[in-house]
């Protein structure tokens, strides 16, 4: 009798440590598709041009202004990057943003003539710690620590001396990521403000222009393409 009862005990305990060991691989296996599917948070919107309210004080100046002369990227500017990924097989929008932006910008005869904007790489964050931690390695910000953009030809801006309405320009230009450099085309969006000029812009790149691969970690991969996404606030 007694062996029967010791008997049964061992079973119980075989089962349940069956079940742990199965509970366990499944949470290795399927947590990053359960965090992907029900958890991952909703990426940050891009970034966009401020919507003038009927009630800014003072008002955004109208008519005919001067925008000659040199302008200074402002502390409230921000930068980063859109990456997708495919975690466990499913999509999610990988958003990273710094506010260590600095740069300035020229214009004469109502033509941007020279932009240069630099960004703290290693400062970019963005939900996960873990995540930044492996952007820093691979841009190897220790050695590299800015992404730098410069305009390589003039961008007729003239527009946005005339009237107070948005205007879009695209822009040629050099990108400096992980020590490479290489020709870009960013989309821009200018606008007056209060106190200035605000610029949204994107420019599409390729990992691989940079001399960067898109880790693939089997249940996670990175795809190859992405947007620097940047939002500057310009002062005289």
């Amino acid at each position: 009798m007694a062996d029967r009862v010791h008997a049964a005990h061992r079973r119980r305990i075989l089962v349940r440590t069956i079940v742990g060991i199965v509970v366990a691989l499944g949470l290795i296996v399927g947590g990053p598709f359960v965090y992907a599917r029900f958890f991952a948070p909703e990426p940050a919107a891009p970034l966009a041009l401020t919507t003038p309210t009927a009630t800014a004080t003072p008002e955004i100046p109208t008519g005919v202004v001067d925008i000659e002369g040199t302008w200074v990227v402002q502390p409230e500017s921000e930068a980063g990057y859109r990456l997708g990924e495919v975690l466990s097989g499913q999509d999610v929008t990988v958003v990273g943003r710094t506010g260590a932006v600095t740069g300035e910008v020229v214009v004469v005869g109502g033509a941007l003539t020279t932009a240069t904007v630099t960004v703290d790489a290693g400062s970019i964050s963005t939900d996960e710690a873990a995540r930044d931690a492996f952007f820093r390695r691979a841009l190897n910000t220790s050695d590299f620590p800015q992404a730098t953009f410069v305009l390589t030809q003039p961008v007729d801006v003239s527009a946005i001396g005339q009237a107070n309405q948005p205007l879009t320009v695209t822009a040629a230009g050099d990108l400096t990521i992980h020590g490479v450099t290489h020709p870009v085309t960013a989309e821009l969006q200018l606008q007056r403000t209060v106190s200035g000029v605000e610029v949204v812009g994107t420019i599409p790149v390729t990992l691989t222009d940079f001399e960067l691969e898109a880790p693939d970690l089997g249940w996670v991969v990175v795809e190859p393409t992405g947007l620097v996404e940047v939002k500057l606030l310009l002062a005289r």
